[in-house]
């Protein structure tokens, strides 16, 4: 896999069923520590809101997720919010539907449909991005080679994530993995450039 879709921007958009309000928001998400305090911010804008459910994906593998049906009978709010990020695909997402209660109740399909609808809607808000997907590793090098290392790693379309300029320099980065072959290859014929492989 060398590429996964996601959102940068953040979406929000409103559906209604017999007289409860469902407000949906979609934010670029990929700190699960954040989540938290993000809620907690919601929850003083909607002192009056009944329920605040979510879901979450994040990372290329598929395996990192979470839903939340923060009171609603079981399964009918985060697995239908979750089913909207999956259904187009995307990761490192964060959709949190707000539910003013209106004094009908929907029952379970209704719930379902609902929640489905408001996270369908904020989603048609904002633009899925595609995005490579990067190979980490860290380079070190005499600090006279940086100009040309940098130039390397610009051109092969690396994100470079932290450099430090001593003696001998280093640089923390990621290669799209189409490029990451080629400049490997480049890399192996520079002189006294070690070469560490990261996790993530």
């Amino acid at each position: 896999m060398n590429f996964y879709n996601t959102i940068e921007e953040e979406g929000l958009a409103e559906y209604k069923d017999r007289g409860s309000k469902f407000l949906a928001h979609a934010i670029p998400f990929t700190e699960k520590a954040m989540l938290k305090k993000y809620l907690q911010q919601l929850k003083k804008e909607h002192p009056k809101a009944a329920h605040f459910c979510f879901a979450w994906r994040i990372g290329i593998t598929g395996n990192d997720f979470r839903v939340n049906d923060d009171g609603e009978p079981s399964g009918t709010a985060g697995k239908p919010i979750l089913g909207q990020i999956d259904s187009k695909g995307l990761t490192d997402v964060l959709i949190t539907v707000i539910r003013y209660f209106g004094g009908t109740l929907l029952g379970v399909p209704g719930l379902i449909a609902a929640y489905r609808s408001a996270s369908s809607m904020v989603l048609q808000t904002v633009p899925v991005v595609r995005k490579p997907v990067l190979f980490y590793f860290r380079l070190e090098f005499d600090y006279l080679q940086t100009n040309e290392v940098l130039a390397i790693l610009k051109y092969y379309d690396c994100i470079i994530s932290s450099h430090e300029n001593q003696l001998f320099s280093s640089v923390t980065t990621g290669v799209p993995m189409d490029n990451k072959v080629s400049l490997f290859h480049k890399i192996q014929n520079l002189r006294n450039v070690n070469i560490s492989i990261l996790e993530g």
